[in-house]
């Protein structure tokens, strides 16, 4: 079985990235052989289509509602069922594997397409391509173009198998608004050396980049009746931070774990700034505070912080319930704390409630209620012994987002990241208001934070013949109360995208029903069961509607002979 071909292309236009794989392959033994084609892409990607095309005739794959398309699949093979075709393989990624019998002399073509919005941190956005021939292939290469309006402010590629040879076949073309990335190895490039054929096309390839920002108030961008707006404001000075690390030190905590949680917090410790204030509470089935109050990030309180961090160690249970309830305590008596800051809390655990309160939902309860809107609260888990699907709903409910913290080498690393991303608050209660008669299917347009270096996107449908599309932002910063104004001509924005030939006409109502599927799914995560139905039944529509496949919906995979199989999207929370 050969692969003699292998093209990935894919086309970023303002932040939304659509993707297609094509894998061309041919039997050339003198038997029918089984040909597979395996692809990992982002977690936060959706698949929209998928089909084989075998000596001419074309296997599509149907999107169809989870539930339906299970029933129907167990009816087809009610003995022998096979494995699921999508599963989570890595911290970012998630692989696409199907196999199929192909006749000898014969070919198969596979062809994958999947989209993705490109998300902010750390002032950048990141395509990930995961590169696995698993052999040489004769016509291998990866094409990106990217087209971002606003110009490109820098754009780098990384690559975690690149020798000198292989930097030879890859080239980059850029002017203001555009990129072309070409990676097209030749069979002897790819060769780990001019003996064996083995390839070295094996790992991460990765293009970052960010966008030049002018406008103050952001940037609007309209395609066919739907607008997507961008904020991301540069150069405002950062609140005061409030912040209360909350440590579990069970018994599950002992050896590599606590040891990188040790090294993350002595480095986060040494990034606080000195207006902060912080304090610590470690956890096991009893709940200790550092000191009685939190302390301003002086030289000297950081040092005998990190004389306390040196001396963490792991035994014991887990009281999550007390440890987060003193931590909100904390907050609620703390004296002589800036006027305008931010508070926020972050609690890292790698286990279950085994003290104090077990019930998850009674947790949940006591800690929105004690919160009650006026803190973030942050919920990292350690490992895979955690029950994600409580911190996500703790976190979701309390203005903050949770994480997973593999257990790898890095993990010190992704904790010290994880901080980075929330370390400078630069504006709260933002309000992006847009004329209320006019825009429809708004995406969320209230935020509690924003964090420099990340982005604020909204988008929705223009309803009546604008010519004008008003925006107005509030927001509160360090030293002021903020409004912003911007009024985008409706024509001149439409004409941006127009002479772009490689544009697919709607990737703006694309990216609206990608973002605002994401939001109902998000939000269904902390919401009450009847208002969960209705987020998820809102969220299956559009996912039918625009044929992606989200954990709401499978798609059928039909094979020769009848067979089917069943590609679902899988969650971090399992």
């Amino acid at each position: 079985i050969e692969i003699y071909s292998l093209h990935v292309d894919c086309k970023v236009t303002s932040r939304f990235a659509h993707t297609v794989i094509t894998s061309r392959i041919v039997n050339r033994a003198n038997e029918s052989r089984e040909a597979t084609f395996e692809v990992e892409l982002p977690k936060t990607a959706f698949i929209t289509n998928f089909s084989m095309s075998i000596d001419g005739a074309v296997y599509p794959g149907i999107i169809k509602e989870k539930t339906a398309a299970q029933n129907e699949y167990d009816t087809a093979v009610s003995q022998g069922q096979s494995a699921g075709l999508v599963k989570i393989t890595d911290r970012k990624l998630e692989q696409f594997h199907v196999s199929v019998s192909v006749a000898a002399a014969s070919k198969v073509t596979f062809e994958l397409t999947y989209e993705e919005l490109l998300k902010r941190q750390l002032g950048k956005y990141e395509l990930l391509i995961k590169v696995r021939p698993k052999q040489l292939v004769k016509h291998f290469q990866i094409d990106v173009h990217i087209f971002e309006p606003q110009g490109i402010h820098f754009l780098e590629t990384d690559s975690t198998f690149m020798t000198n040879e292989l930097t030879e076949a890859l080239t980059k073309v850029q002017n203001e608004t555009k990129a072309h990335i070409l990676f097209k190895p030749t069979l002897d490039q790819q060769k780990k050396n001019s003996e064996l054929d083995e390839t070295l096309l094996n790992g991460d390839f990765v293009v970052r980049y960010d966008v030049k920002r002018e406008a103050t108030a952001g940037d609007i961008q309209i395609v066919n009746g739907y607008f997507v707006h961008y904020f991301a404001p540069q150069e405002i000075p950062a609140f005061p931070k409030n912040i209360i690390f909350v440590i579990d030190r069970s018994g599950s905590m002992t050896g590599r774990k606590i040891e990188q949680t040790r090294d993350a917090l002595l480095k986060i410790l040494q990034d606080l700034r000195p207006e902060d204030h912080f304090s610590f509470i470690t956890f096991n089935n009893k709940v200790v505070e550092w000191k009685s109050s939190l302390l301003p990030a002086t030289e000297e309180n950081v040092a005998s912080a990190a004389a306390l961090v040196q001396t963490l160690t792991a035994r014991g249970g887990t009281d999550i319930n007390g440890a987060l309830l003193a931590a909100v305590g904390a907050l609620e008596k703390a004296q002589g704390l800036p006027q305008r800051s931010v508070s926020l809390i972050i609690l890292l655990t790698d286990g279950q409630p085994t003290s104090g309160e077990r019930n998850v939902e009674v947790i949940q309860e006591n800690i929105q209620k004690a919160i009650s809107g006026k803190y973030a609260l942050f919920c990292l888990g350690f490992g895979f012994d955690v029950s994600y699907k409580f911190l996500e709903k703790m976190a979701l409910s309390n203005g903050g987002i949770a994480r997973r913290i593999y257990e790898n080498a890095d993990a010190a690393l992704q904790l010290q990241n994880f901080y980075q991303e929330v370390a400078t608050p630069i504006l709260m209660q933002i309000e992006m208001q847009y004329p209320e008669n006019s825009v429809e299917g708004l995406t969320k347009n209230n935020f509690k934070l924003f964090f420099e270096g990340s982005e604020i996107i909204v988008s929705g449908k223009i309803s009546n013949e604008l010519d004008l599309l008003p925006v107005e932002i509030k927001a509160q910063s360090h030293t002021s109360d903020l409004t912003l104004k911007e009024e985008a001509k409706v024509k001149e924005k439409e004409q941006v995208f127009q002479n772009q030939r490689y544009i697919f006409g709607n990737f703006i109502e694309r990216l609206w029903a990608y973002l605002t599927i994401q939001q109902l799914l998000e939000k269904a995560i902390s919401a009450q069961e009847e208002d969960q139905k209705a987020l998820e039944a809102q969220a299956l529509d559009l996912s039918l509607r625009y044929s992606f496949v989200t954990p709401l919906t499978s798609m059928v995979v039909t094979k020769p002979q009848q067979q089917e199989e069943l590609a679902n999207k899988p969650t971090e929370a399992g």
